[in-house]
């Protein structure tokens, strides 16, 4: 049951991570200063920091649960 819940949590994690980093990664500003492009971002990386979380605990859940 634990490994099932970790693949589940595992597999969310994973899809979670790819959507909202590539979300982040296209949430940025560039502009020009003394000739070079500078980018910042403008994005919420709280999805992103709570989908690896999720990702992990999961990882975690299949390999506990091995032994």
């Amino acid at each position: 049951m634990q490994r099932t819940i970790g693949v589940v949590l595992t597999i969310i994690g994973a899809i979670g991570t790819l959507i909202t980093g590539i979300q982040a990664a296209q949430d940025s500003e560039s502009f020009s200063i003394l000739g070079l492009d500078v980018a910042v971002s403008s994005a919420n990386w709280t999805p992103l920091i709570l989908c690896v979380a999720i990702l992990v605990i999961g990882l975690v859940m299949i390999f506990s649960a091995r032994k």
